[in-house]
């Protein structure tokens, strides 16, 4: 096993925990609120930190994406 491999490997896990814990971390977007009776508008500044919580996700999606296919390229090369 390369040091290469060995890299890109640490960095795929790397990427699959952020990804993980950047999706625990979004609010849920299902429409329980009006069976808990929570307020739409009590949460205004959470709502701008779950969109930029769910840019930072696709993010870290692409970059899962191709580390996986280069992960899968420098095996078959090696």
């Amino acid at each position: 096993m390369s040091i290469l491999e060995i890299i890109s490997g640490a960095l795929l896990i790397f990427c699959g925990i952020i990804i993980i814990l950047l999706v625990v971390a979004q609010e849920p977007k299902g429409g329980m609120d009006a069976i808990t009776g929570s307020n739409p508008f009590a949460n205004i500044q959470s709502r701008s930190v779950d969109a930029g919580a769910a840019k930072m996700t696709k993010y870290a999606g692409i970059a899962f994406f191709v580390l996986a296919v280069a992960v899968s390229a420098i095996n078959i090369l090696a």
